[in-house]
């Protein structure tokens, strides 16, 4: 099973959005369960994905619907987190019921954001606004934008560091070594799942 995304953009005002799931097996038909959480990872009925329960039939590619039910209830200044996750389970052969056979189900699990439609600064110019400063043994990442921001690449001279999730006008820390160089380099992840060029920080 595969989806046709690494992440989910939702544009608000716009009544649904797919996301595309392509059942690859030669032999199976796969059982597909969707669902939606905040970004604490709880349910939340806020989007729904009718019908929650599916059949994608063997090399064939379903649109799985995403419908906004937020009534407007969101930030309109900022993008909110969610997490769409989806289920495969795979058919099981009648004529092997009453063999001793282990079946596993996949989840596949990724990034919905809900995006205003005002927001003060395009998704595509919010990377080079980061700010990094030290804090003890860790580096803040400072986010003055809209937008989340993916953070990945990242390092502070010679020292490779975790990757890190900015949310909107928010901060995040990271471990930083106590030799780490005062010069940033990172990438982030755009709209598409695609790495945006390397850019240049300065650690304050």
């Amino acid at each position: 099973m595969r989806l046709g995304a690494t992440r989910v953009i939702y544009p608000a005002g716009q009544k649904q959005v797919q996301l595309a799931v392509t059942n690859n097996d030669d032999n199976s038909t796969w059982l597909i369960q969707s669902w939606v959480e905040n970004a604490d990872g709880q349910r939340d009925g806020r989007f729904v994905t009718p019908p929650p329960l599916f059949a994608c039939r063997v090399k064939k590619r379903t649109p799985l619907r995403i419908i906004d039910a937020t009534n407007n209830q969101l930030p309109q200044d900022r993008e909110s987190l969610f997490w769409m996750n989806v289920k495969a389970i795979p058919s099981m052969d009648k004529s092997k019921l009453s063999d001793n056979t282990l079946q596993l189900a996949i989840i596949s699990r990724i990034k919905l954001y809900y995006r205003p439609g005002k927001l003060a600064l395009p998704p595509d110019q919010a990377a080079e606004k980061l700010t990094f400063s030290r804090s003890g043994s860790s580096l803040t990442l400072t986010n003055p934008t809209p937008n989340y921001l993916t953070v990945t690449e990242l390092n502070a001279g010679t020292r490779i560091l975790e990757n890190a999730l900015v949310p909107p006008m928010g901060k995040t820390s990271v471990k930083l070594p106590a030799d780490a160089g005062n010069t940033i380099t990172y990438r982030t992840i755009n709209d598409y799942g695609a790495l945006t060029p390397k850019m240049n920080g300065v650690l304050r």
